[in-house]
């Protein structure tokens, strides 16, 4: 019987808390996201470096990190198949399909910068990957990790190279995010559709690389006592090197050190907090009162990410109480961080009783059911084959 780890559930939930606490910004840019990426509504003053350290603690860590437990998740999956004898990836392009209508229900309603529709087509290609010899899922690693390091080369000499703006940009004429209904601001993503996506298409080649690596790390036991030493060499990579090089070339670097930091250094990052957080799981203890909490989000891990961005659109909007509007260079920081814990407050609370009355996520459930009910009737005609696992 396979063993559950702690450690999983509590690092999702961590990573879900962790894209809240970057996305959160975005939120509260009476902009949006435009506003976001071309640097308007600043804090001022003392609230300016605070600011800017609390994004760049969170850039892309958080990312990083839900993108590797989707791919330990993955792993786990095909494992499971493979213990009950069915082929890999059998039917695994529904679950995939799945993913990707949650993913376009969440852009066109709540966010623009969703991360599911490219989680879904990431995970349909390692799907396929992860039923290849072990030899050449290395090889795809490394051919995914090495295009993305040229792509984030070519777009950072780009912005080296590029003349310096002459202001922060302007206001959008009008504002979906600050004036739109919740209808205009549909629109307005179908309208950029391209370049909202554009993000997903970047980090493609990442994102196979991240999934690839966390199933190569639930392979070589970075959630078990045995991998202790592997834990550490991650922290040090991680926590050690990578994250201070984060924090000075994000916070110095300007647009290029941004990306750097975010694409480049965060997913080290990454690597650092998971194996931090599986040592202290896998050396015996249980989860706490704060990990249990963070439990409960992890296991609702759709719910609550689909959630967190439904309650702040609904906070920062025009189509809602439209908090971003009233907020200047003085009450941005400290408004944004109340939102957030109280947001965070939110969803500890309706994950723990939620789960105290059901076995999944609303979504989770929903998204199982739509599952069995498009694969019940083929898998009763249809003998299951049976497959050994990589080599």
């Amino acid at each position: 019987m396979a063993t559950r780890h702690a450690a999983l559930d509590v690092l999702r939930g961590i990573a879900i808390l962790g894209t809240l606490a970057t996305n959160i910004w975005i939120f509260t840019n009476p902009d949006g996201l435009i506003g976001y990426i071309q640097g308007t509504h600043h804090a001022t003053g003392s609230w300016a470096v605070a600011e800017d350290l609390l994004q760049q603690l969170a850039q892309g860590k958080f990312l990083g990190l839900l993108t590797i437990m989707f791919g330990i998740g993955l792993a786990i999956q095909q494992r499971s198949a493979v213990r009950r004898g069915h082929r890999w990836p059998g039917r695994y392009f529904w679950r995939a399909a799945l993913l990707f209508v949650d993913g376009v229900i969440n852009y066109f309603l709540f966010t623009e910068f969703d991360v599911l529709m490219g989680y879904a087509v990431t995970g349909l290609v390692v799907a396929y990957l992860l039923s290849m010899r072990l030899r050449r899922q290395y090889v795809a690693i490394a051919v995914a990790a090495s295009t993305h390091v040229v792509l984030l080369g070519l777009v950072t000499w780009a912005l080296l190279a590029a003349p310096a703006p002459a202001g922060s940009g302007g206001e959008l004429p009008p504002n979906p995010y600050a004036d739109g209904s919740f209808i205009d601001l549909v629109a307005f993503r179908a309208e950029n559709l391209l370049t909202f996506r554009a993000e997903v298409i970047f980090i493609l080649p990442m994102s196979i690389a991240l999934f690839l690596v966390g199933a190569a790390l639930l392979r070589a036991g970075v959630l078990e006592a045995r991998g202790a030493r592997l834990r550490r060499r991650l922290m040090v990579a991680g926590l050690a090197v990578a994250l201070p090089l984060d924090l000075a070339i994000g916070l110095a670097g300007g647009d290029a050190g941004l990306v750097v930091g975010r694409y480049g250094l965060a997913p080290v990052v990454a690597l650092g907090l998971l194996a931090w957080v599986a040592g202290y799981y896998a050396d015996g203890h249980t989860p706490g009162r704060c990990g249990r909490a963070l439990t409960s989000i992890g296991r609702m891990a759709l719910s609550c990410y689909v959630l967190q961005n439904a309650i702040a659109g609904a906070v920062c909007y025009g189509w809602g109480a439209g908090l971003a509007r009233h907020l200047d260079g003085t009450t941005l920081v400290p408004a944004t961080v109340t939102l957030y814990f109280a947001i965070t407050a939110v969803l500890m609370l309706f994950s723990h009783v939620w789960l105290s009355r059901f076995e999944r996520g609303p979504l989770e459930w929903l998204w199982h059911r739509s599952y069995d009910r498009i694969t019940a009737s083929a898998d009763r005609r249809r003998p299951p084959e049976r497959v050994g696992a990589p080599r």
